[in-house]
């Protein structure tokens, strides 16, 4: 039988035990009214009739006057019409009788007191016979009333019982499977697959024992059956792992450490058996490298290991489930032999480009001897021939010097000498070493920079070399007869931002994100537009020592708008040095 007709049952049962115990109420109620009406209608009134009889005959003796003649009458067909007992019916003809005879005598005499006495007489006859009666039906009432008491508080009894009963034990009959289906799909999740459910009933509940056995059957039995290949590919993955020259490490979602590889082992310093299973940041506050890989998040790595010093690009990839984090992997790559060859080759490109500029300043200084008319005079062609050489002589003299400067950041050998300046010393260094160039293209320089902008915190020479780059590269880019923006203005409370923006055609959206790599150059451009591909990293490279960052807006058609921020420092300068108000 299924649970809802069970319920069905019960709650049936139920309304039926109230509905008999209402109609038992009811039913006794109406006899104990009937009962009531009885004594009220039929032997009350009689008594009351006799009684006023009664009243009107001793009122006087003789024969009857008009008034208790009429009372008498009255009540007299009131007792006729009112016959309920036995045996009254011939006391009330009686009374007719001798009330009759009572009303043919005139004057007073011994016949009509006899009659007054006969008709007293037989009115507390007819009185008597209905007070037994009454005496009669109210113990039947009582009867009743105490018959309805005992069979009602039995049934209001057993009723009591049975919901009580139903009460305590059907929740349990709901709750208590419930429980242990609960309870049981616990064990289940914790991988306990051999947990069995008994439930002995042929409802709903039966249904789902039996369906929850045969499920956890087919998960044991998938579990037996892929715990040997699953236990395979574990050991296979780790294996593979262990044979990487990569250092890797596995972290779950909470930060525990799930594996670590030998060369992960070996370069932490900790064997595998102290690291599987233990809380990375707890590792980290007694492991350096360890605290490193999980706050520095610097990718390049130096790690001093099997007694020498060794790099290592360090990769942090997330593992993922459903889009949810579940844990990550972090790998150390060891790039030390391609940071040998590429500090092999800063070195040649250092020692190369000091070595040039010594003869390339000699084909400088050899060249301004040959434009003297004292050596002697050139005609125009070999003239034009001296300033082909002088202008690649300059470019070969700046590449130089872009190498040298970025072998010297690559190296890590850059020097900066910091001081204390006014933003105007450099915006007057840069415009006035771009002036001449400027105004062979007819271009514009517009300087805003107010006097009283206080002092920054740079080096002023690798700052200046910066702005010399930003500006060279606007003119370069701006058509002829256009205007070169520089504006320097405070950008937050702490810092003052240098831009500079052109009017040229614009960088392309996607090439904004490369254009401060090295040797990259925005396809498009023309052969004197063109440099090494390395002012802009450099340029990078020294704000960004200096604890500065740069920047670049650019939209196709609008031009571009470089700029670069310094920490600023004191208040503002009351002097600015002649360069700076030359520029302005």
């Amino acid at each position: 039988m299924t649970i809802k007709n069970k319920l069905r049952i019960g709650i049936s049962f139920l309304f039926l035990l109230a509905i008999i115990c209402c109609g038992l109420s009811i039913y006794y109620v109406n006899r104990l009214s009937g009962d009531e009406k009885n004594i009220l209608k039929d032997n009350y009134l009689s008594v009351q009739f006799t009684k006023n009889i009664c009243v009107a005959i001793d009122s006087s003796q003789g024969p009857l006057d008009s008034a208790q003649t009429s009372t008498i009458e009255k009540n007299i067909c009131g007792e006729e019409h009112d016959i309920t007992e036995p045996g009254e019916s011939e006391m009330a003809a009686l009374l007719r009788l001798k009330f009759e005879a009572l009303k043919k005598i005139r004057i007073p005499s011994s016949e009509a007191d006899q009659l007054h006495f006969d008709i007293r007489k037989v009115s507390y006859g007819i009185m008597q016979l209905n007070m037994s009666a009454i005496e009669r039906k109210n113990a039947a009432a009582k009867a009743t009333a105490s018959e309805a008491t005992e069979i009602l508080s039995f049934v209001a009894t057993f009723l009591f019982l049975v919901a009580f009963t139903f009460v305590i034990n059907f929740p349990g009959y709901i709750a208590n499977p419930i429980k242990t289906l609960t309870e049981s799909i616990k064990e289940v999740s914790n991988r306990n697959y051999e947990k069995q459910l008994d439930f002995k009933s042929n409802d709903e509940f039966g249904e789902l024992a039996l369906a929850f056995n045969i499920m956890t059957v087919k998960l044991n039995e998938y579990e037996n059956s892929n715990l040997a290949s699953i236990l395979f590919e574990k050991k296979r993955i780790e294996t593979i792992i262990n044979s990487m020259h990569d250092a890797i490490v596995g972290l779950d979602e909470r930060s525990v450490i799930i594996f670590a590889n030998e060369v992960a082992c070996t370069l932490i310093g900790l064997p595998e058996k102290e690291l599987t299973g233990k809380y990375a940041p707890d590792v980290a506050l007694v492991n350096d490298l360890m605290r490193s890989l999980l706050v520095n998040d610097q990718q390049k790595m130096k790690i001093y290991a099997d007694s020498r010093e060794s790099y290592y690009t360090k990769d942090v990839l997330a593992v993922t489930s459903k889009d949810k984090v579940i844990g990550k992997v972090i790998i150390l790559k060891n790039i030390t032999e391609f940071q040998q060859l590429n500090d092999a080759k800063t070195n040649f490109i250092a020692t190369i480009s000091h070595e040039l500029k010594t003869p390339i300043s000699s084909i400088k200084m050899s060249l301004k001897l040959l434009e003297d008319d004292r050596i002697g005079d050139v005609n125009p062609e070999q003239r034009q021939l001296l300033e082909n050489i002088d202008a690649d002589a300059k470019r070969l003299l700046q590449i130089t010097g872009e190498l040298l400067d970025m072998a010297q950041v690559e190296t890590g050998k850059l020097q900066l000498n910091f001081g204390s300046t006014h933003p105007g010393n450099i915006v007057g260094y840069a415009v006035k070493a771009l002036k001449t160039t400027a105004e062979q293209k007819q271009v514009t320089i517009k300087v805003e920079c107010d006097a009283n902008l206080p002092d920054v915190q740079a080096d002023l020479d690798k700052t200046t070399w910066v702005l010399i780059n930003l500006l060279s590269n606007a003119i370069k880019y701006s058509h002829e007869r256009s205007t070169v923006d520089l504006v320097v203005k405070i950008y937050k409370a702490d810092e003052i931002e240098f831009s500079v923006r052109d009017h040229g055609r614009g960088i392309d959206q996607k090439y904004l994100s490369r254009i401060f790599d090295r040797y990259f150059k925005v396809p498009g451009a023309t052969t004197e537009q063109t440099g090494t591909g390395l002012g802009l990293a450099i340029a990078k490279d020294f704000i960004e020592a200096q604890a500065g960052k740069i920047g670049v807006e650019s939209e196709i058609g609008e031009g571009s708008r470089f700029f670069f921020t310094l920490k600023r420092i004191g208040h503002s300068a009351e002097n600015v040095t002649a360069e700076a108000e030359s520029a302005s």
